[in-house]
This record gives structure tokens, sequence and C-alpha cells, in this order.
């Protein structure tokens, strides 16, 4: 690792062999207010499309019979569109449209208050690798293709056709456009933004990689699956995607990988299969009947090390203390 020149002109070597960690560190600036009031104004643009779309849902909700102690005891039928009597798109473009307003809120802190390019906390290197995007998208997608096929065809009472040409095509119109926005801002807060400044505290990977992970799984506590299955299992299945999700992006030095698995991972996957109890609910391929997220896990472990190869033999990733430092 090359060494750098401090202000008072005394060479120090850098804490980090990662590119990526280094990009962090050496653009912009980074005083632990900035981090505090970017993730405020994160907050506050999610938040503010919320109470803009709150108050009209909730009065549909009480018009169709709901008191307004079942509303705030489920806060999800807000979101539901049976319970709203609304179209699944219609709800869909609601549900997506909070994070257009958190990500303008993120992306004005993170130029206007730490003077950061977006690039930097994307990737280590000089230019986005969109070939690396594609190429986990295409992996991943393809793995759900398999495994809800093959699912589908063992298990044949578990699923049934639900193919409304019209409303996938429009959900698919929305996802292509929006969920870009959800996914990236959720791996740039996540797996780039947090890493990287929680990496300049412990001067390593490892503790960011952990602690951002848990973050994930408690950022996605109150989705109604949770409710369903319960916190353990649900828990396990977001710290263990974050966690991998994390390790590939210090790994390969970027978030193209894992900003392009998990793009796939919402919008594939959704789009084939829909579930009472997911977050997002567009027009889907198939609807479950039943549900087994203890299975689920297992068979996402599967696909998880099948996609962790792949990406091992294509890349031909050596340094695996990339992960720690």
């Amino acid at each position: 690792m090359d060494e750098t020149t401090s202000p008072d002109n005394t060479k120090r070597t850098p804490p980090f062999n990662n590119l990526y960690l280094l990009s962090g560190l050496v653009n912009g600036f980074n005083n632990s207010w900035m981090y505090f009031l970017t993730l405020t104004f994160l907050i506050a643009g999610y938040v503010f499309f919320q109470s803009i779309a709150l108050f009209p849902l909730m009065a549909i909700l009480q018009s169709k019979g709901y008191s307004h102690e079942q509303i705030l005891e489920n806060a999800n039928l807000l979101f539901d569109s049976k319970a709203l009597g609304m179209d699944q798109n219609l709800v869909l473009l609601l549900e997506l449209g909070m994070f257009v307003f958190a990500a303008i809120g993120f992306f004005m802190g993170l130029k206007y208050i730490h003077k950061k390019t977006i690039t930097s906390v994307l990737t280590g290197y000089e230019k986005f690798r969109f070939g690396r995007f594609w190429f986990a998208f295409l992996v991943w997608g393809a793995l759900l293709v398999a495994m809800v096929l093959l699912d589908y065809f063992l298990n044949p009472g578990e699923m049934t056709v639900s193919f409304n040409v019209q409303g996938i095509l429009f959900s698919l119109l929305i996802m292509v456009i929006f969920m870009p926005i959800q996914t990236g801002l959720e791996e740039l807060v996540f797996r780039g933004y947090l890493v990287q400044g929680l990496a300049q505290i412990f001067h390593n990977g490892i503790i960011p990689l952990f602690l951002t992970s848990l973050l994930f799984g408690l950022a996605h506590i109150t989705n109604p699956e949770v409710k369903e299955f319960g916190i353990p299992v649900m828990l396990t299945y977001y710290c263990c995607f974050a966690l991998f999700m994390g390790a590939i992006t210090l790994l390969d030095e970027g978030l193209e990988l894992a900003f392009g698995l998990h793009f796939a991972n919402n919008m594939v996957s959704s789009i084939l299969v829909s579930s009472p109890h997911a977050v997002i609910k567009p027009y889907s391929i198939f609807e479950a009947k039943a549900e087994d997220p203890q299975s689920e896990i297992v068979v996402w472990f599967v696909m998880a090390a099948l996609t962790f190869g792949i990406f091992w033999m294509r890349y031909r990733w050596k340094n695996f203390k990339l992960i720690i430092k």
C-alpha cells in the first residue's frame, strides 16, 4: 500500500488495503456530525413522503370499515391493496415512491455536507463497473427463476398461476424505474456509506460488516412477514443476506455485485411469486398458497453458495483479507 502525506508533511501508511474502504477515507469530509446530519436528511425525506400519503390512506381504510385502533395495531394495512380497495400497481408506486424522497435527502447530504461523489461510495474504482452489476443481476435472477420453477413442478399445490399480462407489464415498468432507487439506496447506505464511515473508527472492515448487517436486519423488522413468521427467523434471513452482500462488496472492492444481486432479488422474486405476507406486492406470475420460511432460508443458502462460487471463479478472488482490512 502506498504511503500518503498528512497535512504536517509526514508520511503515514493508510489504515486500509481495501480500495473501497480507502475511497471513503480519501474522498470528501468525514466528521461525525456530517454522518448524523446526512442520515437525518435521509430519514426526513422518507417520513416526508409518508406524511403526505398517510392521512389519505388512513381515510380510505376507515371508509372501508377499519377503525383507527386497527390501523395503529397493523400499520401494514396502509399499503395493503386489498384492504384499501386500490389497484396493486398504485400501491406499489406509493411504496417505492418513499425511497425517492429518502434518496434526495441522502444525496443532498453526501454532496453538500460531505462533499463526496456518488461514485466514491459506490466503488473503489474510478467508474461504476456496470458489467459486474448486470452479471450479478443475471446470475441471481436465473437462480431465482430456476428455484421457483422447480418448486412449482415439485409442489404443484403450493402455487397457482396468476397471470395478468397488463398488470404485470405495468408492475415491471414501475419496478424498472423505481426499484433501482430503493435497492440502490439500501446498498449505498448499509453496504457503502455506513461501512466506509465505521471503518474509519475501527480501522477494519469486519466489524462494520457485522454492525451494518445487524442494522439492515433491524431496519426491516416492521415488514409484514416478520409479524407472520417471527423475529428470529426473519432477522436471521435479513442479517445473513446483508452479511453475504457486504462480504462480496469488500472482496470485490465495490458495490456493483451486491447492487445487481439485490435488484434482481427484489424485482425478479416479486414479479415471479406474490404472497399475502410480502412487503412488496406487484402483479406476479405465480401466487403462493403456503410459505415455509425455514425451507426458504435453506434454499437461500444454497443459492448464496452457488453465487459466491460463480463470482469467485469469474473474478479470481484471492485476497480474502480484503474482508478484514
